[in-house]
């Protein structure tokens, strides 16, 4: 546990654990595929969660209520499902222009590289130090943080590249 934890930007290669995460990698190579051979242009968005189901962890269900997880996966790995449909109605926009790549869809990290070693080994002491009154906020709810955060998804590109999370 002594490894700080991941940044996820667009450079950093997937390693699927399941039939889910393969057939997902096969069909962004697929898309690279047709834009290289044919032309067609294709925005790949990697979308964080967003669906309303239980986490699919039971320890996590047992350990934490449901609204209680996805406020905490909104540091690092969750996307308000308005977000996706703005993402996927900048990406139809801008592919023509853009051509072909790959796009993290998640909402914005309050974290930064410099936090990844304590977000491994402590996650809510980083949380307090961005959001000082987070325990009171939490308290009010019976909610908790998760102890440690494994990874941080960024959506950098997205932002910059698709003009998406800005206000008009």
């Amino acid at each position: 546990m002594g490894v700080p934890a991941a940044w996820i930007t667009e450079e950093v290669a997937p390693i699927p654990k399941n039939t889910y995460g393969v057939t997902k990698t096969a069909a962004e190579n697929l898309c690279e595929l047709f834009y290289r051979n044919q032309g067609l242009p294709c925005l790949i968005l990697r979308t964080s969660r967003f669906f309303p189901e239980a986490d699919d962890h039971q320890e996590t269900c047992e350990a934490y209520e449901d609204g209680n997880i996805k406020a905490n996966e909104l540091l690092y790995r969750r996307v308000d499902i308005e977000d996706v449909v703005s993402a996927h109605l900048l990406a139809l926009e801008k592919a023509p222009l853009i051509g072909c790549d790959r796009y993290i869809i998640s909402a914005t990290t309050p974290f930064t590289p410099d936090d990844l070693f304590n977000l491994r080994m402590n996650a809510p002491l980083v949380v307090k130090r961005k959001f000082p009154d987070y325990e009171e906020v939490y308290a009010r709810q019976g909610w908790k943080m998760f102890p440690s955060i494994e990874r941080v998804y960024v959506n950098q590109r997205a932002r910059t590249a698709l003009g998406w999370g800005f206000v008009a």
